[in-house]
């Protein structure tokens, strides 16, 4: 059966118009004139070019099980290592686990200091390479004064309640804004830290090295410019970006972004140390001399991206106004890859997608964060077969 939303009232739609005047595409959303589709509908053509020598064969994407419901403003994921998940609330600034066999919910308590707003509040969530002996749980978030990085000793021999410890800030001076707060974080294979910046609505903070602004930061677990990167001894590791919001590796340990457009094209990017990716100079594939193209860009009504994550040869990436779960192929392809859409309206807006092993990823929705059209049960953590 084929769940349809409500219709968004006069009122509610004039205050989402003001929220995003002046950024049409601000955490990828559209002018409000322009309604979203209704959950259930088909997937569109994909916008990405195919190369002439991409592989025939085409993926799959199918929703097995809904983990968990009733989540509020799910942001940030993480795996634990017995199979639970934690997840951040943007919004009411709280972690949460979730069993990952039950969906059973445990809200570990709230991370002081979170100063929600716009498209600000806890975000990212990733574990320390050293998990299994230190513990740390890193988080990214906003505060009144910037976007800060910190990571928490979660002792899960305490008692409820006092399990998740006081947060120890590792990096701040990010900028923050109303719009375009980044807020994806990993630990890559090298076990650095890597995170997503944007550039708060000022453009011209991509561009320039000395800010953090616009940015993908590379930086060791306690939060120092990490050794190697492009610029000295400083964190950016590349530039050029409006608003990254999904990171992720594939198996030869190459390093995918998620960006969002402004007004034309949504983008993924291969990024590569010291790379500048274009923003506000250039926007999708120009070509021009100087800057990376994107490995594949769509039209901001179909993507407006946050999450990616990588399985099966294949780059994964969620999408919000777009409400699709896009496939990209990157294992053995030469020229541009032909992206694939899945699940399109069935769900509603995707935030964040995670591999979690094999063939599975968990794909979090996103339409409780005043932005969204919430139905009964939203928001939801689903588990998802991919091949």
């Amino acid at each position: 059966m084929i769940v349809h939303r409500p219709a968004v009232t006069a009122a509610t739609a004039a205050v989402v118009l003001v929220l995003v005047a002046g950024c049409s595409s601000g955490d990828g959303e559209p002018d409000r004139a322009e309604s979203p589709p209704e959950r259930g509908g088909t997937s569109q053509s994909p916008t990405g070019r195919a190369g002439a020598d991409a592989p025939p064969e085409k993926g799959s994407a199918k929703v097995t099980r809904t983990l968990t419901t009733g989540l509020k403003s799910p942001w940030g994921l993480a795996a634990l290592p017995d199979g639970d998940l934690l997840v951040s609330s943007r919004d009411e600034g709280t972690i949460t686990r979730i069993d990952g066999k039950t969906g059973k919910k445990t809200e570990l308590g709230s991370v002081p200091g979170v100063s929600s707003g716009g498209e600000g509040g806890l975000m990212g969530l990733a574990l320390s390479p050293s998990y299994a002996s230190d513990h740390f749980v890193y988080a990214y978030f906003t505060t009144e004064s910037d976007n800060r990085i910190a990571r928490m000793l979660y002792d899960e021999k305490k008692p409820k309640g006092e399990q998740l410890g006081a947060p120890d800030t590792v990096f701040k001076g990010i900028p923050k804004g109303t719009i375009h707060n980044g807020g994806r974080i990993a630990f890559g294979p090298d076990k650095m830290l890597y995170a997503g910046a944007g550039e708060t609505g000022d453009t011209g903070l991509a561009q320039d090295k000395k800010s953090l602004g616009g940015k993908i930061l590379r930086l060791t677990p306690d939060g120092e410019p990490a050794p190697g990167n492009p610029f000295g001894d400083s964190p950016v590791y590349s530039f050029g970006h409006r608003n990254v919001q999904g990171l992720a590796w594939d198996e030869q340990k190459r390093l995918w972004a998620s960006e969002f457009g402004q007004d034309t094209w949504d983008e993924l990017n291969e990024i590569k140390s010291g790379g500048n990716y274009g923003w506000p100079e250039v926007e999708g594939k120009e070509g021009k001399e100087g800057f990376r193209d994107p490995v594949a860009q769509w039209k901001t009504s179909d993507a407006s991206p946050s999450g990616v994550a990588h399985a099966e040869g294949s780059v994964w990436m969620a999408g919000l106004r777009g409400e699709r779960l896009w496939r990209v192929p990157v294992r053995g392809v030469e020229g541009d890859p032909e992206p694939q859409a899945f699940l399109e309206g069935e769900h509603g807006r995707l935030r964040t997608v995670l591999a979690a092993g094999g063939d599975k990823l968990w794909l979090v929705t996103n339409e409780t964060d005043s932005r969204g059209t919430p139905e009964k049960g939203d928001d939801k953590i689903l588990e998802v077969r991919v091949e």
